[in-house]
């Protein structure tokens, strides 16, 4: 989920429940159930509440009026009269403006913790916070799990870029654990996203000088939102002369995608895996009506160097492998570089002993496979 002019984004949409953080939150009017139906008055008013606010908020105007147009033609038309359940009603939602718009943030939810405009809020910034923290422990509290592996190779996988108030000491305290082996994998293959401010922080352990990473062009205002490393980083860097290895599945979705598209498009890292999910385009939760929500991208990021992004497409791969391939895969492109470089013979020998078991786990994980 992406947090639109008040602060950063939250990038994160496939699991409803990490799009709920850092938001301001109301219990629903009711307790929802996969049984509750909608009745005609209803699904009226919550149709029309989803094209209003597409052709208020979502980030190209012109795609905006286009949904809403086409959200009302089709109720007047008769097209939701058959839809008798909640749940059904916002499924039916999110695959009509997804086929409009080709966008994989739009989502419309029907549960019981939706966001409510802070003029109305009376909850406290504890209470904000301790529910926050809620959701994330929820999807795995953990910042990323730490590994070394043979050859002195770093393994970082990344649960998710959660807010930096919450994730800043376990980035600090793993990237202390990795700074000096002599080559880290960073493993998004289950990362749905999260914080761009985030992806930021741990994007500047890779970098020695501050460097321009993404832009975030939002249709509120027509501004944009730089993201830069920081220069001065809690704890010892990984610095960037080392190689990066950066682990991608069709899982890898939204933030988690634009810490593998900055760091490819820098030449910083090469990315091992399979082309990722395709969401660039930032938001926000909105209410429609009673327990129903949408996510609406009302911004879009923007690669300072390709002026582009990866929606739709996702990211490309440097070196493509199979989700359970990816990291045998990229232990051998590491092990390659390490004994490229190395002069001592002893490591020499290790290094390519290391190499031969790789390759032969990666002929029975393919024997495996073709089974």
């Amino acid at each position: 989920m992406i947090k639109t002019p008040r602060s950063g984004f939250l990038l994160c949409v496939i699991f409803w429940i990490v799009a709920l953080m850092s938001q301001s939150y109301a219990h629903a009017e009711s307790t929802p159930s996969a049984d509750d139906k909608v009745d005609a008055a209803s699904r009226v008013q919550i149709v029309n509440s989803l094209a209003d606010k597409m052709r208020d908020l979502y980030v190209f105007p012109d795609i905006g009026e286009q949904t809403a147009i086409a959200l009302k033609k089709k109720l007047n038309d008769g097209g939701y009269d058959s839809v008798k359940y909640a749940v059904g009603l916002s499924t039916l939602l999110t695959t009509d403006v997804q086929a409009i718009c080709n966008d994989l943030h739009l989502h419309v939810g029907y549960g019981e913790t939706l966001p409510i405009d802070s003029d109305i809020d009376n909850s406290t910034q504890a209470e904000k916070d301790a529910f926050t923290r809620k959701q994330i422990e929820a999807f795995g509290s953990a910042f990323a799990t730490v590994e070394r592996l043979s050859g002195n190779i770093a393994y970082l996988d990344v649960h998710q870029f959660s807010p930096p108030n919450y994730s800043k000491q376990a980035i600090a305290v793993a990237m202390a654990q990795v700074a000096d082996s002599a080559v880290l994998i960073v493993d998004l293959r289950n990362n749905h996203g999260g914080d761009p401010d985030t992806v930021a922080l741990l994007s500047s352990y890779l970098f020695d000088k501050r460097t321009h990473l993404t832009d975030l062009y939002w249709r509120d205002g027509a501004r944009t939102q730089q993201f830069w490393t920081d220069e001065n980083v809690f704890g010892p860097k990984f610095g960037q002369l080392k190689p990066v290895f950066v682990l991608t599945s069709r899982r890898t979705f939204s933030a988690a995608e634009a810490f593998s598209y900055n760091l490819k498009i820098l030449k910083r890292a090469t990315i091992v895996g399979e082309a990722t999910g395709g969401g660039a385009n930032p938001g926000d939760i909105v209410r429609l009506k009673g327990n129903f929500s949408a996510f609406i991208p009302t911004g879009r990021a923007v690669n300072p160097i390709t002026n582009t992004n990866w929606e739709g497409t996702g990211v490309t791969p440097d070196v493509f492998a199979s989700y359970q391939t990816a990291l045998l895969v990229a232990q051998k492109l590491a092990v390659q570089t390490l004994i490229a470089a190395e002069k001592d013979q002893q490591r020499l020998l290790e290094l390519r002993g290391r190499s031969n078991e790789l390759d032969a786990q990666l002929l029975s994980a393919k024997e495996t496979a073709g089974k």
